[in-house]
């Protein structure tokens, strides 16, 4: 699909105008609280995040309420959080539950094999959200990423994979719009190409530092056919069990469990 090939940057935006800016700005509210994760955000964490006047993301907020998108908390802490409504919405099933369905025995066998905790990520946008998580046997369990978190491609194991399967052109455009977020000094232009350059040599992503202090990542994408893999799996560990032979065995396991995964035929999810 055309909408899986190319990530909605700001480039693309702009060469498409369509008079939709409420829409959008909704839209980055929602991807923002969402990322929030389960202890939600205040307007005055939301507003900087999305770029707008506190004004605006309050009106917006306020609509998104009403319409059960958002929660809020009552004063004085008034943090927001997904609603009921999302939740209602996202029970008819659809590809993403799908993807999640046919993967997730990949995810589990990964995890099995590795001790470390694994993921499913999923390309949206300039962001990557975890569609699967399944913890390791590892004594020191590291859970950097829920499902339904979102990081920015090139942030992590899997969303840096992400990022390095798109063709060039789409890579600058990504990189260039994170660099313009003012998104922390680690995750800046030039790392992010080497990251990408390193990952399309070796065809596994690794992340150190990048999502936690002391975590390390590793990940590759799911061949795609007709378009730019938009599926990673990747695994976190933390970095103090970390050593040479154990990163090639982890980059043999994740190598022979996709290439399973893609030969096994899609598993049906419940629609009842």
């Amino acid at each position: 699909m055309e909408s899986e090939a190319r990530p909605n940057t700001a480039a693309a935006r702009a060469s498409n105008p369509d008079g939709t800016q409420a829409i959008r700005r909704a839209a980055a509210l929602l991807k923002a609280i969402a990322a929030s994760g389960r202890d939600g955000a205040s307007l005055a964490q939301l507003a900087p995040r999305v770029q707008l006047p506190r004004s605006t993301a309050h009106r917006i907020l306020k609509c998104l309420v009403d319409e059960g998108l958002v929660e809020a908390e009552a004063p004085p802490s008034r943090r927001y959080r997904m609603g009921p409504l999302v939740h209602e919405l996202g029970l008819i099933p659809m590809r993403s539950s799908v993807e999640a369905a046919r993967w997730r025995h990949t995810v589990e066998e990964v995890a099995r094999r590795t001790g470390a905790t694994a993921y499913l990520m999923r390309r949206s946008g300039i962001e990557a959200v975890c569609l699967v998580k399944v913890d390791g046997s590892s004594v020191v369990r590291f859970v950097p990423v829920e499902v339904g978190q979102r990081r920015l491609l090139g942030v992590g194991g899997g969303a840096t994979a992400l990022l390095a399967a798109l063709d060039p052109q789409q890579i600058d455009e990504v990189i260039d719009e994170i660099a313009s977020l003012g998104a922390p000094s680690r995750i800046d232009a030039a790392s992010l190409r080497e990251s990408v350059a390193r990952t399309k040599r070796t065809g596994f992503a690794i992340s150190e530092a990048m999502v936690v202090a002391d975590g390390f990542g590793l990940g590759a994408a799911i061949p795609s056919e007709g378009a730019p893999p938009h599926l990673a799996i990747s695994i976190a560990a933390h970095r103090s069990i970390v050593n040479d032979e154990k990163v090639a065995e982890w980059k043999r396991i994740l190598a022979e469990e996709i290439r399973a995964g893609s030969r096994a035929p899609a598993r049906s999810i419940a629609t009842g």
